[in-house]
């Protein structure tokens, strides 16, 4: 038999950790899909330039730029669920592309950090969110 050990969360407490663990999380995944969409949409540094550096076309800052904005919304959005799916999937094939990018042009292992820890960030917000939020 488990038993609460002191200091341990009552299984009251559980749901509500929880629930501030996913808004702390996805407030964290909103604010990047937030501010990078607008730089990219601005073509400002750092991230413009290093895509240039990649070898992407400039147009494509627009494009993901007004991509990256609309999943912020969405993401925040109650209900939508089904939306919702559609953009923590953008939100990961952006980090996953960010860091099959950097290591398909050789460049340094420490490139890979930001893209990595942002699509962990992404699969907690998807994996913690409340049960009103799934399809």
């Amino acid at each position: 038999m488990v038993t609460n050990g002191p200091g341990a969360p009552s299984p009251a407490a559980r749901p509500r950790y929880r629930t501030g663990a996913y808004w702390l999380v996805t407030a964290v995944v909103v604010g990047e899909c937030a501010v990078g969409g607008a730089m990219d949409l601005l073509r400002a540094p750092p991230f413009y330039p290093v895509m240039i550096g990649l070898g992407y076309p400039g147009y494509l800052a627009t494009i993901m730029g007004t991509a990256k904005l609309i999943a912020a919304v969405v993401l925040l959005a109650p209900r939508l669920r089904r939306l919702k799916e559609w953009a923590y999937a953008g939100v990961m094939i952006n980090m996953v592309g960010a860091a099959a990018s950097h290591v398909a042009m050789h460049q340094a292992l420490g490139n890979l950090i930001a893209p990595a820890m942002f699509a962990g960030l992404a699969m907690l917000s998807w994996a913690w969110r409340p049960t009103a939020r799934r399809l």
